[in-house]
């Protein structure tokens, strides 16, 4: 199952050298591990509820195992500072849903559990 490594970044309006870097180099990182970009920090179109600061940034991988191994790999682990000592922001690992993924059965296991509490 597909999962994810979303980050929503603060990056200043002038990127550090070093994050250039972090951007130039990141690719190769990602490459053994299958990982391909969805999204990398384009501007938002609309903020449609709430707010949304930052950056977005959606990494996808073919598992959640080899988006942890990307995540604990030498080489990434190498080029997280080039990224955290100049831009503040959140990055988590999320696995995807099956493609018969039914959100109605969802609810009705939500209701179930409730019922029984």
């Amino acid at each position: 199952m597909t999962a994810y490594a979303i980050a929503n970044l603060q990056p200043s309006a002038t990127p550090h050298e070093e994050v250039l870097d972090y951007i130039e180099r990141i690719q190769a990182t990602l490459d053994p591990f299958g990982g391909r970009f969805l999204v990398h920090g384009a501007p938002r179109r609309e903020t449609l509820e709430g707010e949304w600061p930052g950056a977005l940034v959606m990494i996808a991988f073919p598992t959640y195992e080899a988006a942890r191994a990307w995540y604990d790999s030498e080489p990434y682990q190498a080029l997280i500072p080039l990224r955290t000592r100049h831009i503040p922001g959140d990055i988590l690992l999320v696995d995807g849903v099956p493609e018969d993924y039914d959100p109605a059965t969802t609810a009705a296991a939500m209701r179930a559990a409730a019922s029984a509490e």
